[in-house]
């Protein structure tokens, strides 16, 4: 299991953070129970199985929701 950071373009609205909760929850691999969005940091945080996904995917995943990532670090 991998613990991962991401940080994103400034979030305007609160809802941004349901979007990007529905991208990430779609995804095999994301352990939900620790995902975590702030909408003050605009940063995401959760552990995920990187045997399941990669963080390019999951990046994509949010991109695709229209949410720019600005870095990943993963640990």
């Amino acid at each position: 299991m991998k613990s991962a950071n991401i940080q994103l373009e400034t979030l305007v609205c609160p809802s941004c953070t349901q979007k990007i909760d529905g991208a990430l929850k779609s995804l095999d691999g994301i352990k939900e129970d620790t995902l975590k969005i702030s909408f003050a940091t605009s940063k995401v945080r959760f552990d995920f199985d990187e045997e399941a996904v990669r963080i390019e995917d999951i990046e994509k995943a949010i991109n695709k929701v229209g949410f720019e990532v600005i870095k990943s670090r993963v640990k």
